[in-house]
């Protein structure tokens, strides 16, 4: 592809703007223009799950750019758009108003959209978390002592929870698997999450499902799959994501829950990237394909597009890093680095599930794959560079730290 002229950014958070960001410090001079579905200027999402819940932080705190910076990147910003489609043969993005944009090349930073439980009544009270909106509606219900009812217990469940719980509220959490975190983490590790849930209040209803919602108008009673029932005044679903790739279903790319990229970040279309939530690459360091929901890769990944776009061929590098995702619950820091499968072996080091602090190695064929930290960042530092330089269970096992 010749240098481009025009470069178009669909989605206006974090990947989106880090990709506008990185495309001006790689020397881009032509047309950018950065198109958001939302009203408000690119914001940060985890405090969402936190700091915005516990009052700590007011929406402005989260934005990612200031108007100085913003002003800096010269954009063609376009907010409260949506893209609808995509023909990739006259590199052009529709939008719902009508309008399309032409590109020579695009970044899809279109991110996700959170599931919800299928048959669920329109009633008050009932909320996914994924926009600035959804966390001050929630938090101004949890100012008011509304009993609440989490349903999941990945890591935006266990988050809220924790955040209603040091809110002062009555919290019940309801969860298919046996252990919070559990999907991420395993059963291991997800008992002491869990473990600490109870500690602080929680109430644990595991291994089962939501079977429906009763109220008048407003959310009253959660229905659950053994035949019992909660009595709730709110109720926060956080049951995962769906990549937003609706709108190019029609485009001929190559979609399987996400959009499909080479190690480059490219799709199937020429000139066309993805980054962040939406975006399903192939790592070269695990050799597989992977989508990650998290903060770090959004960023890495909007910056490795644009800079591939920018300098071409020639220049482009693939996208191989070991990913990281950390957790603030009460006072337990949780950070987990790598990429782990709830079949793979896992050694306890530095502590004890037993203390509740501790590093737990994953390995897979003999290999380090991820590593997780229950309050002890200082040693994860270690292993997430073995992982990126291939070592083995062995190596992992046998390393010491220095200073311990």
């Amino acid at each position: 592809m010749a240098e481009p002229q025009s470069i178009v950014i669909a989605g206006a958070s974090l990947a989106g703007i880090r990709a506008a960001t990185a495309a001006r410090r790689a020397g881009f001079k032509g047309r950018l223009t950065l198109i958001g579905a939302e009203n408000h200027l690119p914001y940060d999402r985890p405090p969402l799950s936190k700091q915005i819940l516990l009052g700590a932080w007011e929406a402005p705190r989260t934005q990612l750019v200031t108007d100085a910076e913003l002003a800096k990147l010269d954009l063609d910003l376009r907010l409260g758009r949506r893209a609808v489609g995509l023909d990739t043969a006259a590199r052009r993005l529709a939008l719902d108003n009508g309008q399309a944009v032409d590109y020579d090349a695009l970044i899809i930073a279109t991110g996700a959209s959170p599931r919800t439980i299928p048959g669920t009544p329109k009633l008050d009270g009932i909320f996914t978390l994924r926009t600035i909106e959804d966390s001050i509606a929630i938090r101004d219900r949890m100012r008011k002592g509304a009993r609440t009812v989490v349903v999941g217990a990945g890591f935006i469940g266990a988050e809220v929870a924790a955040a209603a719980l040091q809110r002062g509220l009555d919290v019940t959490i309801v969860e298919p698997l046996s252990q919070p975190l559990e999907r991420a983490l395993g059963a291991r590790v997800g008992e002491v999450a869990g473990r600490r849930l109870r500690d602080e209040g929680a109430e644990m209803r595991m291994g089962l499902t939501v079977a429906g919602f009763e109220g008048d108008g407003r959310v009253e009673r959660v229905l659950i799959s053994d035949g019992s029932s909660v009595e709730a005044d709110l109720v926060i679903v956080g049951i995962g994501v769906r990549p937003e790739t609706g709108w190019l279903e029609s485009s001929g790319i190559a979609l399987n829950d996400g959009v499909v990229c080479d190690a480059y970040l490219q799709t199937s279309a020429a000139g066309v990237y993805a980054a962040g939530d939406v975006c399903r690459w192939y790592n070269p360091l695990y050799g597989e394909e992977m989508r990650v929901e998290h903060w770090t890769c959004a960023v890495e990944q909007g910056m490795a597009a644009a800079r591939n776009i920018v300098g071409g061929p020639e220049k482009a590098k693939p996208y191989a890093p070991v990913p990281y995702v950390w957790s603030d619950q009460f006072d337990l820091s949780i950070m987990y680095v790598g990429h782990a499968t709830a079949d793979d072996d896992l050694v306890i080091k530095h502590g004890s599930l037993e203390e509740g602090q501790f590093v737990g190695l994953y390995g897979r064929n003999g290999r380090l794959a991820a590593a997780v930290s229950f309050n002890r960042p200082r040693e994860l530092g270690d292993y997430r560079r073995m992982i990126a330089d291939g070592a083995n269970m062995e190596q992992a096992i046998a390393h010491v730290i220095v200073d311990e």
